[in-house]
């Protein structure tokens, strides 16, 4: 009886050691190399080291407004997966409208230190730590900042705007509205059946990462923050359904946000390189409200 119940603890035991495992694997992110460099864009960026959280380094391409001082800033954040690079193609309109721009390649991306794991908690700590340097920056106006993210960097971009007044505006692009439900479709896909197995490894990726998902929630992120924020969202995204950027939409304070609809899928490079204008038009607008307050 006591070595069955013994073979069990052990067999227990080991189980949960293996589920942690497949967890943290399951939380670093595939590195990528850099698949362009600025100057391939005609881009004068500076590459820069930034202090970032647990003592870790985070890379960043700084692109400051040719010829002007104190202009606003934006700093982009790629989403999971991706790096810095697979952005510089939004800097360029960002350069020619003189704005600074900042893009930053979370830990365990790009060229920035690794972790044994990163979230979206993590990519929110990254962002924070690219808008204190970015506020240090001679040639830029601290009041008026901004922040661009993509999928799991826009709501890291939400999540730092509830906890940051510095921020301006944020443009979330292809954004989800709960990592819960982002999970179960993962889990779906991959056969994984939701009762047992799945709930426990959703249960236990909150443990690790060190917060309830639905306290990192877009959509609870965006019943708290002050600051406008436009929804930039493609009508044909296969990973985030669009009715998650109507669902953000309801959830933000009214006369705030904004949904901005564009033809194209979860990446939406292409589709924002004919709709950027409408992004310029909306940060400028916020820019030059910050700088009136």
């Amino acid at each position: 009886m006591f070595l069955s119940l013994g073979l069990g603890l052990v067999g227990l035991w080991g189980a949960r050691v293996l589920a942690h495992a497949l967890v943290l694997k399951g939380l670093r992110a595939p590195r990528v190399a850099a698949l362009i460099r600025p100057e391939s864009l005609g881009l004068a960026a500076q590459p820069v080291d930034i202090p970032g959280p647990n003592g870790k380094t985070l890379f960043a391409w700084f692109v400051p407004a040719p010829g002007a001082s104190k202009t606003p800033a934006v700093l982009v954040m790629h989403g999971w997966g991706a790096n810095a690079s697979m952005m510089l193609p939004s800097a360029a309109p960002l350069v020619d409208a003189g704005l600074a721009v900042l893009l930053l390649d979370a830990r365990c991306h790009g060229a920035s230190g690794d972790e044994a794991f990163t979230s979206l908690p993590r990519f929110a700590q990254d962002i924070e730590a690219g808008l204190d340097w970015l506020a240090r920056q001679a040639q830029v106006d601290a009041a008026r900042l901004a922040v661009i993210g993509h999928s799991v960097g826009a709501g890291a971009a939400l999540l730092s705007a509830t906890r940051r007044p510095d921020i301006c505006a944020v443009v979330r692009i292809s954004a989800f509205a709960h990592p819960y439900e982002v999970m179960r479709r993962l889990l779906a896909v991959h056969h994984i059946p939701y009762f047992g197995v799945g709930w426990y490894v959703l249960h236990h990726v909150q443990h690790v990462i060190g917060a309830r998902f639905d306290d990192i929630a877009p959509i609870h992120s965006m019943s708290l923050v002050r600051c406008p924020v436009l929804l930039v969202h493609g009508e044909e995204d296969e990973m985030v359904p669009f009715d998650d950027a109507r669902r953000l939409l309801a959830a933000g304070q009214q006369g705030r946000v904004q949904l901005l609809a564009v033809p194209g899928r979860h990446d939406l490079s292409e589709a924002l390189a004919t709709e950027q204008s409408q992004v310029l038009a909306y940060l400028q607008k916020q820019f030059n409200l910050c700088g009136r307050a």
